[in-house]
Formats: structure tokens, C-alpha cells, sequence
């Protein structure tokens, strides 16, 4: 068209006229043309960069190796501490948890004197009711103003797909961590799947219930309730235990009655309950199976029943029946009022696609295998059933997805490897060393399985997607456990000197909070004991800083007996290390530990155990809550990265530039696209 610029205008009017019509149309068809981006993002939670690079230089990870011949691949920078809450907290907002406020899976309510909490979501209790008889009737049953009870999402800051929403970009997110209840989108363009801090239907993360004629009395042990079961002739009735009735003024569990016949010759079994029917031979898995738990309500109310799904596992008919139940999930299909999915009737889209799915944040029952429950083979093939539904999952994201983001997460790669990682000759905890070899190899196959799962997506959408293949943090063998409370007993900070425990009656004598001037609780924080913030406190805030140095140095100069080896690696003061407006909540130090310890489990909720140093004995024989720099994650891409020392809260920003929508000035990170002095230039 330059070429025309300078001729006589009245030759030039019928063209203009024609342009008038013609452009916009040319415009038109070439906007509808054009492709719009796509950004692809897989979570693999705890893919370990070491083990990565392993096996793609021997050759056994052909498509991540393609993108790390492209200049496509980094060890990724985790969260201080390296747990998934906060490292995926992080990854959502892009920036460090001082600003979402989760540092650990389980936090404490200071006014309340170490009264724990889970980190990423509360409960609230409904206020005021009316008492008829044996019931309470929330308010909310009537038309008064009132808040019901409900469960709120507790990561604080700014989701970056909010920004995408704004700016009319679709957004797809299947079983993303630290985002339940899942935060609602404002102008609709945002579809998700919550993921782990879902809870089961009991109210807790993976309550199984296990039936057995040699268990003499009933019994909750950590993650399961475990019943005695017992026959009269072929027939047992065992009772399913279902979410509290919380309309009574003093609230019991619900139940399910469940008819058990057992075959007189055959290694057989047939369940009844509600007009269902499943039959099941020994080792013979279910497909997930519908219960209704009745609440009772007031005899001018019906009744309502709370529907859930479980799958039904008979591991042995003779000489000992045995019964396995998984936690009970919410029914996707109906899930009676809780929000699992924005927006709310997601869930159930997905349900009418691929039938009933799990919903539980922690789908693979670890505690069924550390509670011995399980042997490691039938663990192995519990997980495997997760990984199959998490694959169709995949299909159906992946079969709906036209452009924009879409991120897909899998939680096999931390779960399965905190039961089966195990890369070194040292003593495993619960297996032989051959067995620790066999199931070490479960970690590698998985690997490759996944790598199978990126190729597929690469070949499919090839230089028209931008896809990050990322993990939250690394892996590394627990192999001793070191009790925060006893060595803070052991060292006068922890009064009295034969306290046990923090919080738990159980365990007397408890702590003298007037005496006690630091506790350990959660996985990494260690907490000052300080006036005008914990209920009891002691230490003066004058008096804060100089016990913090003398606590630190204490902590890395401990080592172990047995070999002389260092136990922690770094000390973290969390006002040194986040910045934000949640800061101040955060643990006043966050212990960091070598490869191969980690705090101990009763550690984790304030008991004081014997002794400082122990074997972990577990079949959780792995784990990433240690020093940061030691268990980074991966981040690959199908585009060079030129970062110069990528991290978890550089991801953000880079979806959101890859989507066109400029990343705001409260994200902390920068994209991976642009080397630092570019980044530093545009920033």
C-alpha cells in the first residue's frame, strides 16, 4: 500500500473504498486463523533432578532428554522448607510464603497455645443454633442471617490464573495442591479440580477401615480405623463408618451397615448394603461403590443422607478374613455441598465423562503400608489403580482443552517414592537389600511411565504449546529421624525436664509453658516461646534475637553418634528468609536438614520422644523436608531456558507472559524465557 501514498488523491478513492471493505474482512479471517496460545503445564510432585539426569544419560528418558538437548532443562529452586504446600502455594503466586502464608503442612494457633491446625484450609463452626430435644438446628436450616459452617481456603496472595480470568484467557487446572476450597473465578474463564487438602468424607486426608477376624478390639491407628470382624457360620455384619452427624448437640458418627457372606468352599465373598450387591474373589479389587450415611433431623424435618464412594479390597477369606476399605471420597458425582471444583458443577461434568473417580486429595494409601495393613506388593497395586484413574483424568483434560492453560498434576511420583525410594547400600528401614533394590526400581519404571506421558504430549502439540514439565522439590533416603523437643528438653530450653509432650494428655507429664522458652512442631519450625504473641509466652522481645543465634549455632553443631555426621545443614531465620504480609506468622526458625534426616514423627505435633537420634522405622522411608538447596525440583521446557538459577515462583510469570498477560509487580519471580539481564532491563 506505500507505494500508492503519493498519487492524486482522486485515483486513489476507489481503492480506499475498496480498503474500507476489504481490510477489516482480511483482518477478520486472519485473527480467526491465527492459533491461540497455548501454555501447557504437567506437575509431576517430587520429580528429583538427580534421578532425572541418571536416566537420561543412560538413555531411559528419551523425550525429557529431547528437551534438555534444546537448552530445556534446570534443576528448579524449591520453597524454604521443601514441602508441598508451600512449594505449590509458592508456584501459585509466585512469590515466597510470606505472602500466601503456608510454611509447613501443619501450623499452630498461638493464641491457643500450639493448638495445630492444617496450613492450608480451616473449618469454621456455623453460628447459633436451636436446641430441639437431642438436636441443634444451625440457624441456617431457618431465614436468619447467619454464616453457616464452611471450610475456607487459607493460602493468602494472589492466584496467578486470576490474572489470566481478568484478562479472558481460559484456564483448565486439574488436581492442583494448596488451592481447597478452590478460589472462585470472577469472570468465568477458570475451570479446576482441587487437589491435595481435599478431605475424605470422615473430615480427615485418608481414613481407611480395615476388617479382620484376628483383630481382638477395635482400634484408630494414624490414618485408619482397624475392627474386629466376626462370623457367625458364613455371615458377619460389620458397620462402615460415615462423616458426623454435627445437627445433634453432641455430634456422632453416622454409619453403614454391611451384610458379609462368605462362600462355604470357595476363597470368596459377597458384600451387601442399601440394595447393592458386590462379589469378590480373594485379592480381587472393586470398582468404587456408592454409600449413603443417614443423618437423623428432627421429626418436622426428613431425614438426608451424605452420599460417598469407596472401593472394597478382600485381601483374604481363610484362615483369617480381611476386609479393606479406602477412605471414603466425596461422590463427584453428588458431592452434597462441598465445593471441590470451580466452578461448583465441574466435578460432576467430569463424573458424567469417566464415572465415579477419587477425590481425596491423598489418593494412595501410604498409612495402609506403614500400618502393615498392606504388604509393599499390594501398596504397589493400590497406587497403581491411583495412577490409572489419574490417567483417564488426563485424557479427558487433554481431549477438552483447545488454548490457553492447562495444567495437569500427578501425585505418584512423591507418593509411590516416599514408600519406595531407597538410592544407596545403607540399611533400609523396613526391607532387605534386595527387596530395597526391587522397589527402588518401581521409582525408575515410574519415571519412564511419565516421560512415556510428556512425549505423547509433545508429539501432539509440537512448537504450537508452550509445555513446562516442573516438580515442586526433589527426594532423598530418610534414613534417622531427629526429635526438635528433646534436644530443646535436653538443652533447658524445654521445661520440665521429663515433659513428653506439648499437647497431648496422653502423654504426661505435659510442658510448663512458664518455664518452656522454644518448642519444635510441624515438620521444620521451631517456634520462641514469646510474650504478646503465644498465649503463655516468657521471652521478652529484647531478649528474641540473641536466643535465636544461640538456638541456631547449637542446631549445627549437632551430630549424630553413630557416625560423627552432621544432622543439620542450615538454620533459616524466617525474618531473614520471607518478606510479606504474612511473614510474621510464620516458624521463628526453620531447621534445615542433611540428606538422610529429617524431624522425627513425633516430632510433627509436639511429643518429646527418649532420645534425640533415632532409626526411622517406617515404611515412609524417604522424604524432601530438609534443607532447601539440597532437594531442588526440575523444570523442562520445549524452549531454551535462560534463567540463569530458575525457582519455583519463576513459573508464574512465565505462563503468564507466554499467555500474553504481563505478570503484576507483587510476583517475586521472573520468566524463564530471558536471561537475568533482560529480566533485569524489563523489570
Amino acid at each position: 500500500m506505500k507505494r500508492f501514498r503519493f498519487t492524486v488523491v482522486s485515483a486513489l478513492l476507489p481503492l480506499v473504498a475498496c480498503a474500507l471493505v476489504f481490510v477489516p474482512s482480511c483482518a477478520r479471517e486472519q485473527q480467526a486463523s491465527s492459533p491461540k496460545p497455548k501454555v501447557i503445564v504437567i506437575g509431576f510432585d517430587g520429580m528429583d533432578p538427580r534421578l532425572c539426569k541418571r536416566l537420561m544419560d543412560a538413555g531411559q528418558l528419551p523425550n525429557l532428554d529431547r528437551m534438555r538437548q534444546a537448552g530445556g532443562f534446570k534443576p528448579l529452586g524449591t520453597t524454604i522448607p521443601p514441602q508441598s504446600p508451600v512449594a505449590w502455594a509458592s508456584f501459585i503466586t509466585g512469590a515466597n510464603p510470606g505472602v500466601h502464608g503456608i510454611f509447613d503442612f501443619i501450623h499452630r494457633d498461638p493464641t491457643k497455645q500450639c493448638a495445630p491446625y492444617y496450613a492450608a484450609a480451616e473449618t469454621t463452626e456455623g453460628e447459633g443454633g436451636w436446641e430441639v430435644g437431642e438436636h441443634k438446628i444451625p440457624l441456617t436450616f431457618w431465614p436468619f442471617n447467619h454464616e453457616p459452617p464452611k471450610t475456607l481456603l487459607r493460602r493468602g496472595g494472589t492466584p496467578f490464573w486470576d490474572y489470566l480470568d481478568n484478562a479472558g484467557v481460559p484456564v483448565w487446572i486439574y488436581d492442583i495442591p494448596a488451592n481447597y476450597p478452590p478460589s472462585p473465578s470472577k469472570h468465568g474463564h477458570v475451570h479446576c479440580l482441587a487437589g491435595m487438602g481435599v478431605p475424605d468424607l470422615l473430615g480427615g486426608y485418608g481414613t481407611y477401615q480395615f476388617f479382620s477376624e484376628d483383630t481382638l478390639v477395635s482400634k484408630s491407628e494414624g490414618g485408619g480405623l482397624r475392627t474386629p470382624l466376626v462370623f457367625s457360620g458364613d455371615r458377619a455384619t460389620i458397620r462402615l463408618v460415615g462423616p458426623e452427624n454435627t445437627v445433634l448437640q453432641h455430634p456422632t458418627a453416622t454409619h453403614v451397615e454391611l451384610e458379609v457372606f462368605r462362600h462355604p468352599t470357595d476363597a470368596a465373598a459377597r458384600i451387601d448394603w442399601q440394595g447393592r450387591t458386590v462379589v469378590l474373589n480373594e485379592g480381587e479389587w472393586s470398582d468404587w461403590q456408592r454409600v449413603e450415611f443417614e443423618m437423623e433431623m428432627p421429626q418436622f424435618l426428613p431425614n438426608r443422607s451424605v452420599p460417598g464412594i469407596c472401593r472394597f479390597y478382600l485381601q483374604e477369606v481363610r484362615p483369617n478374613f480381611r476386609l479393606y476399605v479406602t477412605p471414603i471420597n466425596i461422590d463427584p458425582t453428588d458431592p452434597a455441598g462441598q465445593k471441590i471444583s470451580e466452578p461448583k458443577d465441574f466435578v460432576t461434568e467430569i463424573a458424567e465423562e469417566l464415572g465415579p473417580f477419587p477425590t481425596a486429595g491423598f489418593q494412595e494409601d501410604h498409612k495402609a503400608l506403614s500400618n502393615r495393613v498392606f504388604d509393599d506388593a499390594e501398596y504397589k497395586r493400590q497406587a497403581d489403580y491411583v495412577l490409572t484413574e489419574r490417567l483417564s483424568l488426563h485424557d479427558f483434560a487433554f481431549d477438552r482443552y483447545d488454548d490457553g492453560l492447562l495444567f495437569f498434576y500427578f501425585s505418584s511420583t512423591d507418593v509411590q517414592a516416599h514408600m519406595f525410594w531407597w538410592d544407596s547400600d545403607e540399611k533400609h528401614p523396613v526391607r532387605s537389600a534386595e527387596d530395597a533394590k526391587k522397589y527402588n526400581q518401581v521409582i525408575i519404571d515410574l519415571y519412564r511411565q511419565m516421560d512415556g506421558v510428556v512425549g505423547e504430549i509433545v508429539d501432539r502439540y509440537g512448537d504450537d504449546a508452550t509445555i513446562l514439565v516442573m516438580s515442586d522439590h526433589g527426594f532423598c533416603n530418610f534414613r534417622r529421624q531427629f526429635n526438635v523437643n528433646t534436644w530443646l528438653r535436653e538443652n533447658g530450653y524445654v521445661k520440665p525436664d521429663d515433659c513428653r509432650s506439648l499437647i497431648n494428655p496422653a502423654r504426661r507429664p505435659l510442658v510448663d509453658w512458664r518455664q518452656t522458652r522454644a518448642y519444635g512442631f510441624g515438620l521444620n519450625g521451631l517456634y520462641i516461646n514469646l510474650q504478646g504473641r503465644e498465649k503463655f509466652g516468657i521471652v521478652a522481645e529484647a531478649d528474641r534475637d540473641t536466643l535465636l543465634d544461640e538456638i541456631s549455632d547449637k542446631l549445627l553443631a549437632v551430630r549424630d553418634p553413630v557416625d560423627g555426621q552432621p544432622v543439620v545443614a542450615t538454620v533459616y531465620r524466617s525474618d531473614e528468609v520471607y518478606s510479606g504480609p504474612l511473614a510474621s506468622t510464620a516458624p521463628d526458625l526453620i531447621i534445615g536438614y542433611h540428606r538422610g534426616y529429617r524431624a522425627s514423627w513425633s516430632t510433627t505435633l509436639g511429643n518429646v520422644s527418649k532420645s534425640v537420634l533415632s532409626d526411622n522405622k517406617s515404611a515412609w522411608s524417604a522424604d524432601h523436608c530438609i534443607a532447601a538447596e539440597q532437594v531442588p525440583g526440575v523444570i523442562f521446557s520445549n524452549k531454551p531456558i535462560r534463567k540463569l538459577d530458575p525457582s519455583l515462583i519463576d513459573v508464574a510469570p512465565t505462563i503468564l507472559e507466554s499467555l500474553g498477560v504481563a505478570p503484576p509487580s507483587s510476583m517475586e519471580g521472573r520468566s524463564l524465557f530471558s536471561s537475568d539481564a533482560e529480566a533485569s532491563a524489563k523489570y
